[in-house]
């Protein structure tokens, strides 16, 4: 199963501001720490070069890297602490779960080092091991580094359940990851997020795919990463990163983006009752016929959840909007930004996807499946109808990322 998006065209938009912008004076590890400024890394010279079979590109630039490891402290730091009342300013903060404040890094193609370096000497070595898929970065991280921890993997097959519950806590990741394989790493992280195993991840990737991210709606950019990531994380695209900082230099440039996951509890609260499995499959529906209304994108799939009776599926596609669940509501008056659009117009129907909200693609996966389990079987479906206990409804192990991914 791949994502297919009809008719995507990649223009540049202004970027979304975030939802979760730190406040000024906040300070994380790195800010607090009294670290060294840190030196252009240098190349490894003889045999070793950059293999285009696996994306390398280096990054040689000293300010980059710094800017680099305090985005990635900023994102890390916010996701341990939350406001324990958005409306309240100025509250002191406290750890999610009670669980103990501290960073677990984990950094993806460590390369040559240079992140690796900064990294330790930001957060320590205890606190950071790497995922690297090359013998020969492998052999010069250990040279300059005996104590780090380095495994030999793939990035794409990393359990990170099994990592998190191994390092006793949630993750946060950091990586210049390869291009090819941008969306594949995004797409296990959101999996990754289902169990609560992963944090937030400060990852470089292509200018034009950290804009689809961001995108608001009403572009060309916004489609099903726009949808999943604003639904999934808070997104932050923290500044655009030159061609000229990398060796070798890429025809394209690149951005660093943030996702601070908001985790399996208040990811259950966003979908109402929905698993991702049943937001995924109204998605794809939806962009890969991108041009069309939703009405005629979907109703092929509605006749087959109505078991092909076309009435029915007339009158699920005409329906008005379900009310909006408690859960939505209490998030509003919160001040939550995704559900504040995520109350659906009468002609929703009509609507190209790229005009609907994450929230409104919600809301538009629940009435589908309410109403066509209504309709076929008389019940009225729990989907639309009953919120769910936030530790009662599974969200799955592997359902963006492909299923060869994870282990």
């Amino acid at each position: 199963w791949e994502w297919k998006e009809d008719g995507l065209s990649l223009v540049e938009v202004s970027v979304a501001k975030s939802r979760s912008a730190t406040k000024k004076g906040d300070a994380g590890v790195f800010a607090s720490s009294t670290a060294k400024s840190v030196s252009s890394p240098k190349l490894p010279g003889g045999s070793f070069r950059p293999k285009q079979s696996l994306g390398q590109n280096f990054m040689i630039d000293a300010n980059t890297i710094q800017k680099i490891i305090r985005a990635f402290d900023k994102d890390a730091t916010e996701t341990i602490y939350r406001k324990t009342n958005t409306k309240s300013m100025g509250e002191p903060q406290v750890a999610i779960n009670d669980e103990r404040p501290g960073i677990r890094a984990v950094e993806l193609g460590p390369g040559t080092g240079a992140l690796t370096g900064p990294l330790i000497a930001a957060f320590g070595i205890d606190d950071l091991q790497c995922i690297e898929i090359d013998p020969r970065s492998i052999q010069m991280l250990h040279e300059t580094f005996p104590k780090l921890r380095v495994t030999l993997k793939d990035a794409i097959h990393v359990d990170y359940q099994a990592l998190a519950k191994q390092e006793r806590g949630p993750l946060s990741i950091i990586g210049n990851i390869p291009y090819y394989i941008t969306t594949q790493i995004l797409f296990s992280l959101a999996d990754a997020s289902h169990t609560g195993s992963i944090r937030s991840a400060t990852v470089t990737m292509q200018w034009e795919v950290a804009q689809r991210i961001v995108a608001p709606t009403s572009c060309k950019d916004y489609g099903i990463l726009s949808v999943v990531f604003q639904l999934y994380a808070d997104c932050v695209l923290h500044f655009k990163i030159p061609r000229t900082v990398f060796y070798p230099q890429p025809k394209v440039d690149s951005a660093l983006v943030g996702l601070r996951f908001i985790g399996p509890e208040q990811l259950r609260k966003r979908l109402c009752g929905l698993t991702p499995a049943q937001l995924r499959r109204v998605l794809t529906c939806i962009f890969q016929q991108r041009r069309k209304t939703v009405r005629n994108s979907l109703k092929i799939f509605v006749q087959e959840l109505c078991g092909g009776d076309t009435e029915a599926a007339h009158m699920v596609l005409s329906s008005k909007p379900l009310p909006l669940s408690p859960s939505v509501i209490q998030a509003r008056e919160e001040g939550d930004e995704v559900a504040m659009q995520q109350e659906l117009p009468l002609d929703w129907s009509s609507l190209r996807p790229e005009q609907l909200s994450p929230g409104q693609i919600v809301e538009i996966a629940r009435l589908v499946y309410s109403r066509s389990k209504e309709l076929v079987d008389g019940d009225i479906n729990d989907v639309g109808r009953k919120e769910i206990s936030s530790k009662e409804q599974p969200l799955g192990n592997k359902v963006w990322g492909k299923m060869k991914q994870g282990s």
